[in-house]
């Protein structure tokens, strides 16, 4: 017996309808198709589904076994078209993103807030990307979007721009070179330096500053949240380098001063990387969207 979606539409059809007149207007076919279509399946299955005696046409036992089945099947399919529908307009989907930035979960998590407003359909999932090669995985699917600093030129990736930032210099306002206007990579001998605990070659001050002047610090202290850097640095421990957008309010605490990385600055840009066929997907769009906006908020 093979038994197809449009027979379970045809049995909800004058089951609802009472007759076939009536059914076949709503299913949008002749009534002669629609008897054939109801012959074949009693043929098939080889026994009646209506009493057609019946006024209205009622089903039988046979085809109220069938409507039970329709019950539950068409919703379900249903469902999943509307589902698909959603994918190919962009309304649904997932949004699985990855950090190479530790300080950046202090400026994504607002912009997430706003996504979820609007899209509550797509799966957002966030991974810190420091565990793994977040780049090879946005390759594999296995994220969708990479907030990183460092664009690479790949295949079928694309990197687009989110906003500029510098990297500073916070010290308590008691340490040495609070004196100094600006710092540069030999302040940093002899200093204890607070970093969150990424690589060195994933942390400004070493992979711009440090590393290219063959700097090294007698000691790094490595230290999960920016909160307890703060802390630490007020309490004269060490010194750190953070983004402009997480010590913005700190520069008008008198517990801290704030200090450009050498005479000119050292300023950084955050991407977004994507996989270019999801370059057009609306969500992706405005997920990227909010990221530049609530930057500019912080930058104010």
């Amino acid at each position: 017996m093979h038994i197809e979606f449009r027979h379970l539409r045809t049995i909800k059809a004058i089951h609802e309808a009472g007759g076939l007149a009536r059914a076949a207007d709503q299913l949008n076919i002749t009534q002669s198709a629609l008897s054939h279509q109801i012959k074949g399946l009693e043929d098939q299955t080889g026994v009646e589904l209506f009493l057609r005696r019946s006024k209205p046409l009622k089903l039988s036992a046979a085809g109220l076994r069938l409507l039970r089945l329709a019950n539950q099947i068409l919703p379900q399919v249903e469902a999943t078209q509307a589902e698909f529908s959603a994918l190919r307009s962009g309304n649904t989907g997932r949004m699985h993103i990855a950090i190479e930035c530790h300080a950046c979960f202090e400026w994504l998590f607002p912009v997430l807030e706003g996504f979820r407003k609007n899209w509550g359909d797509v799966d957002v999932d966030i991974r810190p990307g420091l565990a793994f090669d977040a780049l090879p995985a946005l390759q594999k699917e296995e994220v969708d979007l990479v907030v990183s600093s460092d664009p690479e030129d790949i295949a079928g990736v694309t990197f687009i721009e989110l906003f500029d930032y510098k990297a500073v210099f916070v010290a308590s306002s008691q340490h040495p070179l609070a004196e100094k206007p600006f710092v540069e990579a030999e302040d940093f001998v002899g200093q204890t330096l607070i970093t969150y605990p990424v690589d060195k070659t994933r942390l400004d001050v070493f992979s711009q500053l440090l590393i290219p002047a063959g700097v090294e610090p007698s000691a790094v202290r490595q230290v999960e949240l920016t909160a307890v850097i703060l802390l630490l640095v007020a309490s004269n421990r060490g010194i750190s380098v953070l983004p402009d957008w997480v010590v913005r309010e700190v520069k008008y605490n008198s517990d801290y001063v704030t200090r450009p990385l050498t005479g000119s600055g050292i300023t950084r840009r955050l991407y977004a990387a994507i996989r270019t066929e999801d370059e057009d997907k609306p969500y992706v769009q405005e997920l990227v969207r909010l990221a530049k906006t609530e930057a500019r908020k912080l930058q104010v």
